[in-house]
């Protein structure tokens, strides 16, 4: 007689430019082959098997930070019993490296599949790329071209037998202290590149490169391609992905700040590569605090 199984869905945070993206490739480092190497080392996996029940929801480039993210997996109920979901994080940050937060872990139904979620949530900090300069109110309106449910191809790397159509619910400033830093936007799901496209595209308009006109055009008619370029991965954060289970929880730690950009037309580009250094820090530092809370595990007190 077999064991029975039990489908477990966790939610993770991890560092992107530690990895060669999320999904899971031969003889590079992923996040998803960090995770099964780690159920595996702790039996919790076949290791004689070749295939892996582990999948996970958005997948990520490489350089993408992640604040919250989540995935499914399958084990023996009989294991899940005698550990708990503190056991299981406990265990699992043993082995994992500190570049990957494991966060939660709580029992689905066996059809539950955490690709289909309510919403995500990204954010980009435009000023990561040389030349931005934050336009003022303009901002919002450029940000509302981006809102609404339309073909999207002309912004994503499109891939074989996907469908283009896509629903934004809202972009608006990401803001840091009083300082707006870049963009927040919330979709259903997005296609592959889409939110560095959009950042491309608004860094562009700021620089006078594009016109509104120009992004209108490429969402009404998408069957005349448009490539108006691709943002670097290491400014964009997934910010959190939210399920009907399993809602994003409410923001707390609202006290991280970043350093501004030298107000200087002629900084020097080595002073401007260790502001660059000093801020892809500020991200990383950001992401460990945010982790510290979404992570939080129950006090066990240990008897006499």
């Amino acid at each position: 007689m077999t064991d029975e199984v039990v489908r477990l869905a966790f939610r993770i945070g991890y560092l992107g430019d530690s990895f060669h993206g999320s999904q899971i490739q031969p003889d590079v480092k992923t996040v998803q082959g960090e995770l099964i190497s780690a159920f595996r080392q702790l039996n919790w996996l076949d290791s004689n098997q070749e295939g892996h029940n582990l999948v996970l929801s958005s997948r990520t480039d490489a350089g993408v930070n992640v604040r919250l993210n989540g995935g499914i997996v399958t084990i023996k109920r009989s294991l899940w019993e005698a550990l708990t979901p503190r056991k299981m994080v406990r265990a699992l940050d043993d082995h994992l490296s500190d570049e990957i937060a494991f966060l939660d872990v709580n029992e689905v139904d066996s059809d539950w599949n955490p690709r289909i979620a309510e919403y995500r949530v990204y954010r980009y900090r435009l000023e990561g790329i040389d030349s931005w300069k934050y336009p003022g109110d303009v901002f919002q309106e450029w940000l509302d071209l981006f809102v609404g449910t339309y073909d999207a191809r002309n912004f994503a790397r499109m891939e074989e037998g996907k469908n283009p159509i896509r629903k934004i619910y809202s972009c608006k400033p990401w803001l840091v202290g009083n300082r707006v830093v870049g963009f927040e936007i919330i979709g259903e799901a997005f296609l592959w590149n889409q939110v560095r496209r959009t950042a491309m595209a608004l860094f562009k308009l700021s620089t006078g490169e594009l016109t509104t006109q120009d992004i209108s055009n490429a969402i009404s008619s998408p069957l005349e391609p448009v490539d108006f370029g691709v943002a670097p991965p290491d400014w964009l954060v997934l910010w959190g992905v939210s399920w009907e289970k399993f809602q994003l929880p409410v923001e707390e730690n609202n006290n991280f700040s970043f350093t501004e950009v030298p107000n200087d037309k002629a900084m020097e580009r080595t002073m401007r590569n260790r502001w660059e250094h000093g801020a892809r820090l500020e991200m990383k530092s950001m992401l460990y605090h945010e982790w510290s809370y979404l992570g939080r595990l129950p006090i066990v007190k240990h008897k006499n």
